[in-house]
């Protein structure tokens, strides 16, 4: 038998090859982590979690903005030559709003935020 044993394979390399396949595998963890914590918030994620290192987040801004607290709708609006902002439809929700702009080719198409109690003139250039 050659001093590598059976199959050639040097016992420090078997090693590496471990260590680096588990250091794979905590980042999958990881990233399997996040995933679930972004999407449903489970016992499953804080299971999955204790075995990746801590995460850091930004802190979040001081006071609530007015699209956090939902005073306000979504609205899709163009703009004309003159600059004034003409409303189009008005949406609930970001998502609706972006969903229904997605397929949009004109320019002067755009979405935004309109908090109650603003004029849809402050949407102008």
């Amino acid at each position: 038998m050659a001093p590598d044993g059976p199959f050639g394979i040097d016992p420090e390399e078997f090693e590496r090859a471990l260590r680096e396949a588990g250091i794979e595998f905590r980042d999958l963890l990881g990233k399997a982590a996040e995933y679930i914590d972004r999407t449903s918030g489970s016992t499953l994620a804080a299971l999955l979690g204790q075995f990746q290192p801590e995460r850091t987040r930004p802190p979040k801004p001081e006071g609530e903005i007015t699209g956090e607290t939902g005073s306000g709708v979504w609205v899709v609006y163009s703009i004309d030559d003159v600059g004034e902002a003409r409303v189009e439809q008005v949406f609930p929700s970001e998502l609706e709003a972006l969903r229904a702009h997605r397929d949009n080719t004109d320019e002067r198409r755009r979405v935004r935020f309109l908090p109650y109690g603003v004029p849809a003139t402050a949407l102008g250039t």
